[in-house]
């Protein structure tokens, strides 16, 4: 149990962290909002981290003080785009408490985080909920709430780990963009990753990752689940960043307020910082030359970088189109293993649904817009969801709308696999209807309730079989269960029977049960999957 940490430790933290991010860079960039090129979070905050190592690798001494001046030197230095120069803040705050002592411990590592916040906040000329703010706050605002009765600083770690990940959560709830866009908060993200990072580093597990180059070509930020046409416009179209040296005699602080409260007039994502040593600014504006000249009255001006975010954004969506599919298929249905059979079959997008957690016309109208196709097949794999998915057709333009009536998951697959390219949708839409109508289907579940239904007395925590129409066998072994069922579906046409198994199966049933059904069907294919699903310990079917 570690109840502080040093100037050697805290070094270790930081590298872990700039580690963890570049390892997850790119997962991270894919949750960019807006496709231009400010928008890549994730290899902004690696190389503002990786800035900042450089710095530690510097220091002569492992003393606490020097390691911090170091960390928040460096990652403003190197700070890039919005969430870059955040992440430097975040550092600079959290240093700026740290740097006084000879080594922290919980305590004065929540008073460190809180002042984070505080500079974090104030650095940004409008700060916005839902982005990497709140989730530096709510780990700040949980960290004063535990350091009291938490001492070692891995169990605080964790608790800081579960806060932000909450945070990150949450996010798409308080930015609607994020929540139009299907994603949460990259930046927070990308926070979250540092936390892990320092964690890792904390306990002694070492990241092993190949640091990103800053020559290297960074991931294109277009994605499958991006809705580039309906996000918004992009009113300020030159991203301009650079660095005031030199700032002249007559200079005041003051000065650097003014130049801040000016950007603000001709453009927006402000963040103007520093100190009389150097300035870092970032501002999106239709006027860089302006930004530029003014920014010359209190000093020189290096590392300048404008970049065109309206033709960078011009070109993707050009890229978007020239991409556009005849057709596509939305599949809705819950567990990992069902999800990812789906995908495997070329699925183009997946949402969570099914027998009790039916998703909103709405819900399935966002899907199908994020799906880049003119034609869309929607399979609803489930008799309750088929008129939202019926209704979801009036909430979307642009797309010609089929939905398969699927009423279970095998009928799903089987319409996906019947899916062929080279021919029409509407031929396409005809085999699978077909592809459906031969398939037998049924589920083993357990029964919610004491009653008395086709034939059968149930007593609550009854397992039971059934097909789409009614129960066919009951019992308390789900096993044995499960054989009745399927004897009951079972004819000599069959040349096939696929067992999806659910949550709470363990493989060793399945295996056991594909053995079993074998035997007793030598003439027909056994075939098992992890389906993963709630409520239904197996999916049935036979074809």
């Amino acid at each position: 149990m570690q109840r502080n940490i040093n100037g050697a430790m805290f070094a270790k933290m930081v590298i872990s962290a700039s580690k963890m991010l570049d390892l997850n860079r790119e997962q991270i960039d894919t949750l960019n909002v807006f496709p231009v090129p400010d928008g890549d979070t994730g290899t902004n905050m690696s190389l503002t981290m990786q800035s900042a190592v450089r710095e530690i690798k510097a220091c002569k001494s492992n003393n606490l003080a020097e390691f911090a001046d170091a960390v928040s030197k460096g990652a403003l230095r190197g700070a890039r785009g919005n969430s870059g120069v955040i992440t430097s803040q975040i550092f600079r705050g959290l240093c700026a408490v740290i740097k006084d002592y000879n080594d922290f411990d919980t305590k004065i590592l929540a008073k460190a985080l809180k002042n984070a916040t505080t500079v974090a906040y104030s650095a940004v000329s409008i700060p916005k909920e839902g982005t990497i703010l709140t989730v530096c706050r709510m780990v700040s605002e949980h960290a004063q709430s535990i350091c009291g009765k938490v001492k070692d600083m891995e169990t605080f770690f964790q608790e800081i780990i579960a806060k932000a990940e909450e945070a990150v959560k949450l996010t798409p709830d308080l930015l609607p963009v994020l929540k139009k866009a299907g994603v949460v908060d990259s930046g927070g993200t990308g926070l979250l990753n540092i936390y892990k990072g320092m964690y890792k580093a904390l306990i002694g597990e070492e990241i092993e990752c190949a640091e990103t180059d800053e020559t290297e070509v960074k991931t294109d930020p277009t994605r499958e689940h991006a809705d580039i046409f309906n996000l918004g416009t992009i009113e300020f179209g030159y991203c301009t960043e650079f660095f005031i040296i030199n700032l002249k005699k007559r200079t005041t602080l003051a000065d650097i307020d003014r130049l801040r409260e000016y950007y603000m007039t001709i453009g927006d994502s402000v963040l103007v910082i520093g100190d009389l040593e150097f300035v870092k600014v970032h501002v999106h504006t239709n006027n860089p030359g302006r930004a530029l000249s003014e920014a010359l009255k209190l000093g020189e001006i290096d590392r300048i970088k404008i970049e065109n975010m309206l033709e960078e954004n011009r070109q993707l969506k050009k890229k978007y189109e020239a991409e556009r599919k005849p057709m596509g298929m939305l599949s809705i249905c819950s567990g990992k293993g069902i999800e990812d059979i789906f995908k495997d079959v070329n699925v183009d997008r997946v949402i969570e649904g099914g027998q009790t957690m039916n998703p909103s016309a709405q819900d399935i109208a966002d899907a199908i817009v994020k799906i880049n196709a003119e034609n869309v097949f929607v399979f609803p794999n489930n008799k309750n969801i088929i008129l939202a998915a019926e209704q979801s057709k009036s909430l979307v333009e642009g797309k010609k709308i089929s939905v398969v009536p699927t009423k279970n998951i095998p009928q799903g697959i089987a319409a996906a696999l019947a899916f062929n390219p080279d021919i029409s949708a509407d031929e396409n839409f005809i085999e699978m209807l077909h592809a459906i109508d031969n398939v037998t289907a049924g589920q083993i579940t357990y029964a919610v309730r004491n009653a008395k239904v086709d034939g059968f007395t149930l007593t609550k925590g009854d397992v039971i079989g059934l097909d789409n129409k009614k129960i066919l066998a009951k019992g308390k072994d789900i096993s044995a269960v499960a054989e009745t069922l399927i004897g009951k579906l079972y004819d000599q046409s069959h040349s096939l029977i696929n067992l999806y198994y659910g949550a709470d199966v363990p493989e060793e049933d399945a295996v056991k049960l594909q053995e079993k059904l074998q035997e007793k069907y030598p003439e027909t294919d056994v075939e098992i999957f992890c389906g993963g699903q709630p409520i239904y310990y197996y999916i049935v079917s036979l074809e």
